[in-house]
């Protein structure tokens, strides 16, 4: 870790103990990592004209869509303080750090390092890619935010598929299997959750492989049949754990179902996104398995993300992406992005 350590009783999760709120100002030292004051006599003391606490975003190096760093962007260009968690020392961790964010160095299975880099934060968003280690880190991160006790938020990047899960479900991924479980550790740990349930990313290796055609060939070549989807996009996303972040207290409690503007079948986006390039793209069904082994294989994904976006395909082609919510316009105020709005953004990739 890059930070010093420091260590908390667990008798802070004593609803006596309260943290000064989070503002827009900044003290006048310029400080975005001020530690929390507490009325109950913890041991904590604010930095020399510190005013403010930081808002704790893991995963913020970014993967899919880099929710985490846009969050993080999000949350600097309204001034609040925020500190990010990363894996590593890269240049992804050189770019938060040009934002004003403080980065800190750690692993989200490692409890150590996640109390070190929760320690004075008022807010959390737990955000992980698709990982074998993503359950324990998930409850690792639970254990230690309710030890702490002194969260006003806590939100956490699910999944809209545990929707549709129960106890005894066997159709889905590990990596649902193990994001349906962190949900209901948290529903457990009476910290203030917020949980934020986006369905397939349009940013996810799925649609990236199918829309990859395009520039070449003028297909979409996917497994889907005429089922249908309706991809968010990543920015979408983090506009509402941004939103959920900056300002926590009417959506405690709350679960929020992100979903596109429309859920459509592929030719449907394929006529969209001929018309956004002003030549014709087609679509392309092909077996799941073949495009399992041709397209997907390929790739060289890990084994527990090559299951999860080979049964992500299984799902589509049974028709269980077919869905519609409104969690982005509820929360962000505006229509989420579509199908055509993402290839304007993203000309480049579809460009022969």
């Amino acid at each position: 870790m890059a930070t010093e350590r420091l260590s908390w009783p667990v008798e802070y999760a004593d609803p006596r103990h309260t943290s000064l709120p989070l503002s827009q100002g900044r003290g006048s030292s310029g400080s975005s990592c001020a530690l929390a004051v507490c009325t109950a006599g913890c041991p904590y003391e604010p930095h020399p004209g510190a005013s403010v606490l930081p808002v704790l975003v893991t995963g913020a190096a970014g993967s899919v869509g880099a929710v985490g760093r846009s969050v993080v962007e999000g949350l600097r260009q309204r001034d609040l303080p925020v500190r990010a968690m990363v894996r590593r020392d890269d240049e992804r961790a050189q770019a938060l750090r040009a934002t004003g964010a403080e980065v800190v160095i750690g692993d989200l299975t490692r409890a150590g390092d996640v109390a070190d880099a929760l320690a004075g934060c008022a807010r959390m968003y737990f955000g992980m890619g698709v990982s074998a280690q993503y359950l324990e880190a998930a409850v690792t991160a639970a254990a230690v935010a309710r030890a702490y006790g002194r969260l006003e938020v806590f939100v956490n990047m699910s999944q809209l598929t545990v929707s549709e899960m129960d106890l005894t479900s066997t159709s889905e991924s590990v990596q649902h299997r193990q994001q349906w479980l962190a949900e209901q550790v948290l529903d457990w740990s009476g910290l203030p959750v917020v949980q934020v349930r986006p369905t397939v990313f349009m940013e996810n290796p799925l649609f990236r492989v199918g829309f990859s055609s395009i520039a070449k060939y003028g297909t979409i070549r996917l497994p889907f049949g005429q089922a249908k989807s309706s991809p968010v996009a990543a920015g979408d996303v983090a506009a509402v754990v941004e939103e959920v972040l900056a300002d926590p207290a009417p959506h405690i409690g709350r679960v929020y179902e992100l979903t596109g503007p429309r859920s459509e079948d592929i030719a449907a986006m394929a006529a969209e996104v001929s018309t956004v390039l002003g030549r014709p793209v087609r679509y392309t069904d092909i077996p799941l398995q073949e495009w399992i082994d041709d397209d997907l294989r390929p790739l060289g994904l890990p084994d527990h993300v090559f299951q999860h976006i080979s049964t992500m395909a299984r799902l589509h082609a049974e028709n269980r992406y077919d869905r519609k919510a409104e969690g982005v316009e509820q929360v962000t105020g505006r229509p989420p992005s579509g199908v055509a709005d993402y290839v304007r953004d993203n000309l480049s990739l579809f460009s022969p």
